[in-house]
């Protein structure tokens, strides 16, 4: 019995395909494995002081948070409560940092950007050290970049936003807020880019709806809990933060109620220095310094309608830190970047540990550095890190591309404008805020490169 024993040879087209993307094919390879180091190198996992804690414990008892921390991020790690491993988190959120990597390399090539540039676009998401250390910590941050960048990638997959890829973009807006209400006001920015394309009232209303509505749902939950129709109970606070680096009650003029709210000759070297600071002067009012949060709410209002430049001119001067050669620590308490080192460092005397260790993970310990995959990853990250003038190069080679090819590049710019200023405006400049700018300021320069759009 004679058997064909031929072997289909791949075709000359897909073969151009697949070398077309082989760049992209090795830097993901080599993103992985940087991963898989780090991993190595420290475990379990970053866990901070009061962050990663709620998180957990949030988790285990879902419940809307009175305080900074919406339910999103908790929801995930909820989904992973069963395997009882915080190294497992660290796991799928390196997963995650890859697959926003294929993300933005995807929807880029979809928009006719050479491979090189499209690859290109990826790199400091997949091997700026500061990813790898975001990526293994208890932090919602990894979370809302991928959901960002998703909830991009599916309106600009096509020339003409579809009533369905609104809507789901929109559902990813909603998560994203969710998982951080920063994005909050992104909803509405996407709305805005896309009414000025003229995309049709279809697509704008079903972005809408599939926005608001989880957002609704959450709003009765966090009513139902802490009687008030809202998604956070602190934003006051952090504006008021904000306020506390310019404020003046001689020009403000405020109510005896909010008097008590005035800044008390507490200097502190960041606004959001202020929220935790006990002598300031929030939180020398009686109770918890949430319960004050529409009190602060309405000082803050009142003392930017008052002191307008100041107000602008403090949040221009924390932004520019994002441009620094040198890392700027802000607060200066703070490792602004190369926070790979070595050691040792315990828990923090943290009241909910106890707590997350019996009910989350009862191997949660101190983090370790183990050599020799931390000593590679601590001579590593002096290499790799995106300086801020190469950010500004980006954010200007973004702008360029949305002046030129407005339908395809503005949508992005304008979202990376916004992560980059909307936290600085509404509590203060953090280092690990400057992170999810990254990825979608690449995303609108690499569109300069674009190819004969036919759209653009």
């Amino acid at each position: 019995m004679l058997v064909d024993t031929r072997v289909a040879l791949p075709s000359p087209r897909r073969s151009a395909a697949l070398a077309d993307h082989r760049l992209f094919a090795v830097l993901l390879a080599l993103a992985a494995a940087l991963r898989v180091v780090t991993m190595l190198g420290y475990r379990p996992a970053t866990l901070y002081w009061y962050d990663s804690f709620t998180y957990l414990d949030m988790a285990v008892h879902p419940a809307p948070s009175a305080s900074f921390h919406p339910i999103g991020y908790s929801l995930l790690l909820r989904a992973l409560l069963p395997f009882h491993s915080v190294e497992l988190i660290v796991a799928v959120q390196h997963a995650m940092g890859l697959a926003t990597g294929l993300l933005l390399y995807a929807v880029l090539r979809r928009r006719s950007v050479p491979g090189w540039a499209a690859a290109a676009a990826t790199v400091p998401l997949l091997f700026d050290a500061s990813f790898l250390r975001l990526e293994t910590g208890i932090l919602s941050d990894t979370q809302f970049i991928f959901l960002i960048v998703a909830a991009l990638a599916v309106l600009m997959w096509s020339p003409e936003v579809s009533v369905r890829a609104a809507a789901g973009a929109g559902l990813l807006f909603a998560a994203a807020a969710l998982t951080r209400t920063i994005a909050l006001p992104l909803l509405l920015l996407v709305v805005l880019v896309l009414a000025v394309r003229r995309v049709g009232w279809r697509p704008l209303g079903a972005l809408a709806l599939a926005g608001a509505l989880p957002l609704t749902g959450y709003a009765a939950w966090y009513a139902q809990h802490h009687g008030r129709f809202a998604i956070s109970g602190a934003d006051g606070v952090a504006l008021w933060a904000r306020t506390m680096t310019f404020a003046d009650c001689a020009r403000i003029q405020p109510p005896p109620h909010l008097a008590r709210l005035c800044p008390n000759g507490t200097e502190l070297d960041a606004a959001s220095e202020y929220v935790w600071a006990p002598q300031a002067s929030l939180n020398l009012l009686p109770g918890d310094r949430f319960t004050h949060n529409d009190l602060a709410r309405e000082f803050a209002v009142r003392a930017i309608l008052a002191q307008p430049l100041d107000y602008l001119r403090d949040v221009a001067r924390d932004t520019a830190i994002a441009f620094s050669w040198t890392p700027i620590p802000h607060p200066e308490r703070t490792t602004p970047a190369f926070g790979f080192r070595k050691g040792h460092w315990e828990l923090p005397a943290q009241p909910l540990i106890d707590k997350v260790k019996r009910e989350y993970d009862p191997d949660i310990r101190g983090l370790s550095s183990v050599s020799p995959y931390a000593d590679f990853l601590i001579a590593y990250q002096y290499v790799a890190y995106l300086r801020g003038p190469f950010l500004a190069a980006i954010l200007l080679l973004g702008t360029v591309a949305a002046i030129r090819r407005p339908r395809v590049a503005l949508l992005p710019q304008v979202v990376a404008s916004a992560l980059l200023v909307g936290p600085v405006a509404v509590l203060d400049f953090d280092h690990r805020y400057v992170l999810p700018v990254i990825p979608v300021a690449c995303l609108a320069a690499a569109l300069a490169f674009q190819r004969s759009p036919s759209r653009s």
